[in-house]
C-alpha cells in the first residue's frame, strides 16, 4: 500500500479538512494498543505483574520508567541535540532475590532498542530482561 502525505490526502479531497476526522496510524509492527499498553503482550504481561505483586512475590512495581543514556549536547554549530532516553515498560523489585529488575515486553528487537539495550549496560550497569 503507498503511503500519501497530507497534501496528497487534501488534494484528493479537493483540498477541504475532513471536519476534525483523522486518519488512524497502523502500528509499524502491527501491534495493538490494549487497555492503555502499547500492545497485547505488554498488557497480559502487566496483568501478570500485577497478580505477582498481590501475591507479594515483587514489590515497587513501576510502568514507564525513563532512564537517561545520553544527555543533550550542543554541537559544534551551536545546535542543540536533545538527550537520548530508554523507557523500560516494567521497573519492580523481586523479593525472593532482592533485585530490582528492569523489564522490557518485546515483539521485535529494533536496531534501536538493541542499541538502547548495551548502553543501559554501558551506562546504569543494568542488564534489561525482555519478555
Amino acid at each position: 500500500m503507498e503511503r500519501m502525505t497530507v497534501d496528497q490526502l487534501l488534494k484528493l479531497t479537493g483540498g477541504k479538512s475532513s471536519g476534525g476526522a483523522c486518519i488512524k496510524r497502523k502500528n509499524k509492527y502491527h501491534a495493538v494498543k490494549v487497555g492503555g499498553y502499547d500492545s497485547r503482550k505488554e498488557y497480559h504481561r502487566a496483568q501478570q505483574l500485577k497478580l505477582k505483586l498481590k501475591l507479594g512475590l515483587i514489590s515497587d512495581l513501576r510502568e514507564q520508567v525513563s532512564y537517561l543514556l545520553i544527555p543533550s549536547q550542543t554541537n559544534d554549530k551551536g545546535i542543540k541535540e536533545r538527550p537520548v532516553r530508554y523507557i523500560a515498560d516494567f521497573v519492580y523489585i523481586d523479593n525472593a532475590t532482592g533485585e530490582t529488575v528492569v523489564e522490557d515486553t518485546k515483539g521485535v528487537r529494533t536496531s534501536e532498542y538493541i542499541i538502547k539495550r548495551k548502553l543501559m549496560l554501558l551506562v546504569h550497569h543494568i542488564t534489561i530482561k525482555e519478555v
